[in-house]
């Protein structure tokens, strides 16, 4: 399928790579770009040759400027205003429910709404001189979309930090409070996010998908109900061929070959 806001593409390796490519508009996330979005995580999620995501940018500075402020003062009916937001918290569950490991390849500043998409995935991997920041409020407005995803991936002093200044830190001070997983050299970034994107991919596919689905389904669980749909889990694991071979693999001092099943 074509595309007009966003590159797609996946390598022989299974990596599924979109790419956001608005470089004029900074990646503002309009109504098309987050339109095709969906469409192509769909498309990830239904295409059994990607076992994993990598989310980046084709602008040289910017993952994504958030959301577009022109639809906030847009004068038409409240109600469309409503609607037009369902798109963010669609992408936020297709993120947690593709059954693949999905990274954030930062390689521009992720500010507002683009933080969100961010901290949906899995991993990120920023890259040295990226900056993070919900600055919303200084413009009259509030980070109400990702709110969620931020208080569930950030200390609560330092989200509120983020959210009521409005200010922007750069990527090392996201790694130190738990927003990004590694920050790398401009001329180290691809090869970190190919190498992870691999090793995810190398994995088995069906304990991936499991293990996926877990981690989305309990986040959220009491701590006793948690338990026991994680050992139901574990259980379902042990039908598994996959998990036969790993185990095999690992006493023959081989590699595994997964089966999928």
């Amino acid at each position: 399928m074509a595309y007009a806001t966003l590159r797609y593409d996946v390598s022989d390796a299974g990596v599924a790579t979109i790419a956001l490519d608005q470089p004029d508009t900074r990646n503002a996330l309009s109504d098309d770009l987050l339109g095709e979005l969906i469409t192509a995580l769909e498309t990830a999620r239904d295409d059994n040759a990607v076992r994993c995501v990598v989310l980046t940018s084709t602008h040289d500075r910017v993952f994504s400027a958030g959301a577009n402020l022109g639809g906030f003062a847009a004068d038409v009916p409240l109600v469309h205003k409503h609607f037009g937001t369902e798109r963010f918290p669609q992408i936020f569950g297709l993120i947690g429910q593709l059954g693949k490991p999905s990274i954030c390849a930062a390689n521009g500043h992720v500010v507002a709404g683009a933080l969100g998409i961010a901290l949906a995935c899995d991993l990120i991997i920023a890259r040295e001189g990226v900056r993070f920041g919900t600055p919303e409020i200084n413009v009259g407005a509030f980070p109400f979309m990702i709110m969620a995803l931020i208080n569930r991936n950030v200390p609560r002093k330092k989200a509120n930090e983020l959210m009521l200044l409005g200010e922007q830190i750069s990527a090392e001070e996201a790694e130190r409070i738990g927003i990004v997983n590694r920050v790398v050299a401009p001329d180290q970034f691809d090869e970190t996010v190919r190498d992870w994107a691999e090793k995810l991919a190398s994995k088995s596919p069906v304990l991936m998908k499991l293990g996926k689905d877990a981690m989305f389904r309990q986040q959220d669980m009491a701590f006793a109900d948690a338990l026991d749909y994680l050992r139901a889990q574990l259980s379902i694991a042990f039908t598994t061929e996959d998990i036969q071979e790993g185990v095999k693999a690992f006493f023959e001092k081989r590699a595994p070959k997964w089966r999928g099943r």
